[in-house]
């Protein structure tokens, strides 16, 4: 196994560990362990720990949840049409898997906001990411440069809001709902007629 294999593997383990147990509820010995990697090999590759681990499995994570929402919001010209993809294939992962996995990082981003400044600030970052793709597909699609970024900061925090919620009811109906009311959500009429009207 070479190096760069190994390190890859120890992330991926401890990425996937750390959304489906927890931070805390999550030992270095047991990401070893899904990792298959040797041992002490995690101490060579993350001299700073397991808050050093976290931090790369936190941009790894989030490199993929990115790449998977623009592949999504391609799908389709239209930003209300996109976002709705997005949502229809959150919604198929959660009923497949009943997990967080490739969707969102909030429950790492809540168990460790209080508890590490670096992994905290590591979330907020991948969520402002996020925030801004949505940004460009709005203004892609014509909305003022304002609204579109008032736009992306609403359907990350609304989005985010409605994985939570569902995956704790075990049911996709608060996603669900999102995508059924997107479109008033997102009026783009009412938010170019906001805009003429003069300055926020």
């Amino acid at each position: 196994m070479d190096q760069v294999d190994t390190r890859g593997k120890i992330v991926a383990a401890a990425s996937y560990l750390f959304q489906t147990k927890g931070y805390a509820g999550t030992g270095l010995n047991e990401i070893l362990r899904e990792s298959g990697a040797p041992k002490g090999s995690l101490y060579y590759y993350f001299p700073g720990g397991k808050e050093a681990l976290a931090l790369a499995a936190i941009e790894q994570a989030s490199h993929t949840m990115q790449a998977k929402v623009r592949q999504n919001l391609a799908l389709a010209a239209e930003p209300v049409a996109a976002i709705r993809q997005v949502l229809a294939d959150m919604i198929q992962a959660l009923q497949n898997d009943g997990q967080l996995l490739t969707l969102s990082l909030s429950m790492l981003a809540l168990e460790t906001c209080h508890s590490s400044e670096p992994l905290r600030q590591a979330c907020a970052r991948s969520f402002r990411e996020m925030a801004a793709i949505y940004t460009a597909k709005l203004a892609a699609g014509g909305y003022p440069p304002a609204r579109a970024a008032e736009g992306g900061q609403l359907l990350q925090a609304t989005i985010e809001g409605a994985i939570i919620l569902s995956l704790t009811q075990k049911d996709t109906a608060p996603l669900q709902l999102l995508q059924s009311q997107l479109p008033d959500l997102l009026k783009p009429r009412n938010w170019q007629a906001d805009s003429a009207s003069g300055p926020d």
